[in-house]
């Protein structure tokens, strides 16, 4: 469900729950460029409230959650640590169902007199923002700063007046009335859930398919194509969801698909009754859970898209080259026919007079009648030689080729693998790791600052349901030591038979593994791995003595001759350690 009106709504009423108490700012951070953590202090206890204008996923909830901040505030940060660094919060509001959280700040300034601030959160995508205004609208600061040459509809900078600008036209929903909505519906020529969520504000497409569903009314068809009926079916339901949010009856909600969260939501959904719905007695919770790890993922793929970029460039780069290498090496399958109309020229001879364009006689081999082109300028033995020459060439050819296409192939295999490595990385110290392997083959080159710059990446460290400690290598430096180092002869080894991905080792401590074990560590490598995303991935698995590393071979690659297999569902239902 995308962070709509409603959700923001949930949020607001949790979070008032907190000031109402006299919560007061005790601590401001902010560990990214876009992020602030505000520490918020009450009678019951210590809140940390993370507000994010990432423009790809821009997120507001209660979190437990410390991060780090850089040694030297950016400025905006000091800016309100200067302000509202102990400033009471008053009250939190949400305009109308706008994806707007408004914190309403009281602080002493200066000269001891008493002030009132605002500090909004914008949650629109990539106009995201956070803005710090006065107590008449006037912007004192904001973490994004935005002239009239990248919007046209309002300059966001200081000294100018804030407002939320309302250039779509939209209703607001919390003022549903029947013949308005008629007139949305009826006026666009899109498809009914768009016409809802395009019609309203903070209404998700999620919400309006919710609504679809629950009138009993195809989402898709126009929505301009219904009867007074069920117009007035859709209405009602709309109602229902807009009562449930008037009255704050919230019942925040996860839901999942085979243990894989797939969705959140601040209300029941019938949409989903179908999957497994966990409900938490918090929205933030939701919040931090389904997001946590996509908020992750998105902040290390930008940190890591310089390497992606370089990764993909040199793959695409192999796969042309191996193209055209395999194109040659198909070319140099004529070099068998070379030989052979070298031979037969020499046993022709005796045909040849000279001055010929062509000689035909029957093959050693099929007795067939074989045309083999002269050059009549050269003799019969001059000829044959010219054939031996290219069958000689063909062959050194060939010889190198098979040679270069291994390389080309091991350099493709390698470059694929960190590839899944960058999928793979959950920290900047993983991306440190991956960074030096590809220093160390030569992919790229690090200043001298870089080289000396520390970090420690370890593999991930699970338990079993049996209670087993299985390992899994998030690089292939790490697949390397998992491997070769912390794994004995008698443990365990798996890895996906088809695409790269990671070493898996399961400590047996000389027990015996469960079935269940087998399965969860298949279900591991195959989760990491490149084929994370298919129904099924093929899992080879052994004993760790059988596992072999070929000399001067790159980090991670392996051979193993005896081994068992099995296809599963790729999956990640265990705790880390």
């Amino acid at each position: 469900m995308a962070f709509d009106g409603i959700t923001v709504r949930a949020l607001c009423k949790e979070l008032s729950g907190i000031v109402s108490d006299n919560g007061r700012i005790t601590k401001i951070a902010q560990p990214e460029n876009d992020e602030l953590n505000i520490t918020i202090k009450n009678r019951e206890g210590t809140y940390k409230l993370m507000l994010s204008a990432d423009a790809s996923l821009p997120l507001a909830y209660l979190t437990s959650v410390n991060k780090v901040s850089p040694l030297v505030a950016p400025n905006f940060c000091m800016l309100l640590r200067k302000h509202i660094g102990s400033a009471k919060i008053l009250e939190i509001r949400q305009p109308k169902l706008e994806r707007v959280i408004d914190l309403y700040l009281e602080h002493y300034n200066e000269m001891g007199d008493l002030c009132r601030k605002h500090l909004v959160l914008e949650l629109m995508g990539k106009h995201s923002n956070i803005i710090f205004t006065d107590d008449s609208d006037k912007i004192i600061d904001s973490i994004k700063h935005v002239n009239g040459l990248v919007s046209s509809v309002r300059e966001v900078l200081p000294g100018r007046d804030y407002f939320i600008p309302d250039t779509m036209g939209k209703h607001d929903p919390l003022l549903l009335d029947f013949t308005q909505f008629k007139e949305a519906m009826n006026t666009k020529n899109v498809s009914l859930a768009k016409a809802i969520y395009t019609s309203y504000t903070g209404i998700s497409p999620i919400i309006a398919q919710e609504i679809c569903f629950n009138a009993m009314i195809d989402s898709d068809i126009p929505s301009n194509a219904l009867n007074e009926s069920e117009y007035l079916s859709l209405f009602k339901e709309f109602e229902k969801i807009m009562d449930t949010v008037i009255a704050g009856d919230f019942k925040p909600n996860i839901i999942y698909d085979n243990d894989i969260p797939v969705d959140f939501s601040p209300i029941v959904l019938n949409i989903y009754k179908d999957k497994d719905v966990r409900f938490h007695d918090s929205i933030s919770f939701c919040l931090e859970h389904y997001y946590g790890e996509k908020n992750a993922y998105v902040r290390m793929r930008e940190r890591s898209g310089d390497l992606r970029r370089i990764v993909t460039s040199l793959l695409e780069k192999d796969y042309k080259k191996l193209d055209i290498q395999e194109k040659q090496l198909l070319d140099t399958k004529k070099k068998d026919k070379f030989k052979m109309y070298g031979t037969m020229i020499t046993s022709y001879t005796y045909m040849l007079t000279g001055g010929e364009s062509k000689l035909t006689a029957p093959d050693f081999e099929t007795g067939e009648e074989v045309t083999i082109p002269l050059d009549k300028d050269l003799s019969a033995i001059e000829n044959a030689n010219r054939y031996f020459d290219k069958y000689n060439k063909l062959k050194r050819t060939a010889t190198a080729l098979d040679e270069i296409l291994s390389d080309t192939k091991n350099e493709i295999e390698h470059l694929e693998s960190i590839a899944t490595a960058l999928d793979i990385a959950a920290s900047e110290d993983d991306l440190k790791e991956i960074k030096k392997e590809m220093t160390d083959w030569g992919y790229i080159h690090l200043k001298s600052s870089d080289k000396k710059s520390k970090f420690k990446s370890e593999p991930l460290h699970f338990i079993s349901s049996d209670g087993f400690h299985i390992y899994v290598g998030k690089n292939n430096y790490q697949n390397e030591y998992i491997t070769f180092k912390l794994a004995n002869g008698d443990d365990w080894w798996f890895h996906s038979k088809k695409y790269p991905g990671s070493h898996v080792i399961v400590k047996s401590e000389g027990k015996e593994l469960t079935d269940k074990t087998f399965e969860e560590a298949a279900a591991l490598a195959a989760y990491y791995s490149k084929g994370r995303d298919q129904q099924k991935v093929e899992i080879d698995y052994c004993l760790k003595k059988i596992v072999k590393k070929v000399s001067g071979a790159k980090p991670g690659f392996v051979i193993y001759h005896s081994n068992y297999s099995m296809s599963i569902t790729p999956k990640n239902n265990l705790k880390e350690a």
